[in-house]
């Protein structure tokens, strides 16, 4: 690797792995509780939604408290079922934490894009 190329933040292969295999799912299950919100948004969340919401989040949890943003993340409170808005505002959170994940860990290098994790700059610098 050149000496122009030192990056200020540096994740791995596994947690870049988990955030595109989690994201996707999480997108998906984000916009269906935003449709649910528009209908009944002081509605309670059933203790199934919840359990499922919460998984995908502790997923995201994983890898994303360890983030500067992760001090702000939490799963929803599966024993005093949240509102449907309550649980909206929990997941804007989240999604704000990805896209900063993105930002900080995806880059334009050379015309293309690469994840900076170790082992990317690890192989960069054996081919130097």
């Amino acid at each position: 690797m050149n000496d122009d190329m030192k990056f200020e933040h540096v994740t791995t292969n596994a947690v870049v792995e988990a955030y595109t295999s989690s994201s996707p799912i999480f997108a998906g299950v984000l916009r269906e509780v935003r449709e649910l919100s528009k209908k009944k948004p002081e509605a309670t969340i059933s203790a199934g939604k919840v359990k499922i919401i919460n998984r995908i989040l502790d997923d995201l949890l994983s890898f994303l408290k360890d983030e500067p943003e992760g001090k702000y993340l939490e799963a929803l409170d599966d024993e005093s079922l949240p509102q449907i808005s309550d649980a909206v505002l929990t997941m804007v959170q989240f999604e704000s934490a990805l896209k900063a994940f993105h930002s900080r860990y995806y880059k334009r290098i050379r015309g293309d894009h690469y994840w900076i994790t170790s082992e990317r700059l690890a192989a960069w610098e054996a081919q130097d």
